[in-house]
């Protein structure tokens, strides 16, 4: 695992300068890889790698050339089938000199060009220069594992792994994008392509670029296609997925340095260390988090699973008082983002460092077997109703009794309808959309200074959602809602978490259920294997059944999450009041009017604001040490 960045002058540079720049962009990337550094550099182009040593340590330096010297490549993560493509291109003549799956991207690209991307299974963000012909080739994993940020001023293609790398070298007058604030205060993060500054923008997932001094050239070279086989049944399925999960775990656990997992009280990770401790000749290695409040903590559920498997437990205890950390996060996410959860990922990371350099995952499983339960279950069932009732009669009445119902987190939680009456009011994508944001449309309108709306034009972030399931290849509601999570929640919310907070501490994660063939088994299987009337993840819950005691398999899943709510009303509330109320950027954008209100709403427990609060607190943070000097 690595960081990568670099930059290609159509019009030239004078290497001297630009080795002194990519040394820069490089430097800001040091935790990324901290094992070693290089550059290369030539009139046009400079390429620059940080890099955490995890296969072939005594080789595999880069940036690297292929054996012509035609071209240099940099890279960013993990391929787990390259023994395998390097033997297809050994049969057709390539000498290799590394054992590095570097410089198997490197042959596969001189053999096949961007269709190497079809052949490659794993993570990675990489870039390939052809000084000859002066073209770039960008590239990012199929779901988005790996970062890449990149700036075009129409002359100077710029590209790192990190946003803080671009700022280093100057490549940004960090003009606030409104459309990617407006995005950050409806989700909790940026979507892509944008990024928080207008001039920097990141590239999809399963996309590739390239770069001539002609222009820019994207293409998709991956697609979900959700196509359910009816037929198929829960054991049929259930065999399947133990072949792919197995295949899908062992492919993750070639390393030259130690190697563990993190375990919580979930299904998804359960069954990752389960098939670990069934392939390793030594316990694995297991890290987990919890926190003072019991409500919270999924250790002693996790103990149970850990002596059940018989690993090497290790566990760790994050403390509300904390304010250090949280300071830390904003910097290393580079633009705000406000999941909460960053926090335990943060820790976790630190701690699990201390005893091996990678960590398997179950990140992936809610996506692909369908366990949001939270999200998919009510929107399921709305779709349902909203096809057996005509739209205009669904307009008139649940509009009405919406906006009439009361909207309380003292309204008990089975009672809460307000959101399910005004979701069946409207089309299935604009209830998924409804139920992915945290402003209401009539609470942005308030909330926004005449300022902000004037900036955004009529913006408004469904424009980001609302074509993702449309365009979906889901023909059912559950479908469609998996689909656009994969594309959307996933690669800027999860991943990014995950990236960051791991490479932060220099770990490198490795998540087994987002092998690509493992999504793709998901989207063939049907609802009925999925989700039921109470619980998602069907498969692997019957998966679970084979390979994990029943005291394991009943336990209720208690969530990567923190007492949120509880802390920004006491040991927070000093310091998320100050970051939140001096920030200018909030008084510029907000209407701290209403914002007051909301704070004195969740102080007074009327409602409970503590996500929206976490994301002002995590805005502000992000402010101060991005934008004040």
């Amino acid at each position: 695992m690595c960081g990568i960045a670099g930059f290609i002058d159509f019009s030239s540079h004078a290497p001297d300068n630009a080795r002194i720049r990519i040394k820069k962009m490089t430097a800001a990337l040091a935790h990324r890889g901290p094992d070693d550094e290089n550059f290369y550099v030539d009139e046009f182009a400079a390429l620059g790698h940080r890099r955490l040593s995890i296969i072939d340590l005594s080789s595999g330096r880069q940036p690297m050339a292929d054996a012509q010297d035609r071209f240099q490549i940099i890279f960013n993560g993990e391929i787990y089938n390259y023994r395998e493509i390097r033997e297809i291109l050994i049969q057709k003549g390539y000498v290799f000199r590394t054992k590095s799956d570097t410089e198997v991207i490197l042959n596969a690209y001189a053999e096949w060009g961007e269709a190497c991307l079809s052949k490659l299974n794993g993570m990675f963000a990489f870039a390939i220069w052809e000084k000859q012909t002066r073209q770039l080739f960008v590239a990012r994993d199929r779901v988005g594992k790996k970062p890449m940020y990149y700036h075009w001023d129409k002359n100077r293609f710029s590209f790192a792994s990190e946003i803080k790398a671009l700022l280093a070298a100057g490549f940004s007058d960090k003009t606030i994008d409104p459309r990617a604030l407006d995005s950050y205060f409806s989700f909790g993060y940026i979507p892509a392509p944008f990024s928080i500054f207008t001039d920097i923008k990141k590239l999809l997932p399963s996309h590739c670029l390239n770069i001539t001094q002609n222009g820019i050239i994207k293409k998709r070279y991956w697609q979900l296609a959700f196509d359910p086989v009816e037929a198929c049944s829960l054991e049929e399925a259930t065999e399947e997925v133990t072949l792919l999960l197995r295949k899908a775990v062992q492919c993750r656990l070639a390393s030259e340095v130690p190697l563990g997992a993190f375990l919580s009280s979930g299904i998804d990770s359960s069954l990752v260390v389960s098939f670990m401790a069934e392939l390793m000749d030594k316990p694995v290695i297991t890290n987990t988090i919890g926190f003072g409040n019991p409500d919270f903590s999924e250790l002693p559920k996790a103990r149970k699973i850990a002596a059940h498997l018989r690993t090497d437990h290790y566990e760790f205890t994050v403390l509300p008082d904390d304010w250090e950390s949280i300071c830390k996060l904003a910097h290393f996410f580079d633009e705000p983002f406000a999941d909460s959860s960053a926090l335990p990922s943060w820790h976790v990371c630190e701690n699990a460092r201390k005893n091996v350099t990678v960590a398997l995952s179950g990140d992936g499983g809610d996506e692909a077997f369908a366990g949001y339960t939270f999200r998919y279950l009510p929107h399921q069932m709305e779709s349902v109703i909203r096809s057996r009732i005509p739209q205009g009669v669904r307009n008139s009445i649940f509009s009405r009794l919406g906006k009439m119902y009361p909207g309380s987190s003292r309204i008990p939680k089975y009672f809460r309808f307000k959101t399910i009456l005004e979701n069946l009011s409207v089309s299935d994508a604009r209830a998924f959309y409804n139920d992915l944001i945290w402003l209401r449309q009539d609470t942005r309108d308030q909330l926004y200074s005449k300022t902000f709306l004037t900036a955004l034009n009529g913006f408004s972030p469904a424009q980001m959602v609302l074509p993702l399931y449309e365009n979906s290849s889901g023909k059912d509601a559950l479908s469609k809602a998996q689909h656009t999570d994969i594309q959307f929640y996933l690669p800027d919310d999860v991943l990014v978490k995950t990236d960051r907070m791991s490479m932060a501490h220099s770990l490198e994660i490795r998540n087994p259920l987002l092998d690509y063939r493992i999504l793709e088994f998901g989207a063939r299987l049907p609802a009925r294997l999925k989700m039921n009337t109470k619980q998602g993840k069907l498969v692997l819950r019957h998966l679970a059944g084979r390979r994990l005691p029943q005291e394991i398999q009943n336990l209720p899943k208690q969530g990567f999450s923190i007492p949120a709510a509880l802390w920004l009303r006491n040991q927070l509330k000093t310091n998320a009041s100050d970051v939140i109320f001096s920030s200018p950027l909030i008084k510029n954008y907000l209407n701290m009017v209403y914002l007051k209100q909301i704070w004195q709403e969740h102080q007074t427990c009327q409602r409970d604001h503590n996500v929206f609060l976490w994301g002002l607190m995590m805005l502000g943070l992000w402010e101060k040490g991005y934008l004040q000097p």
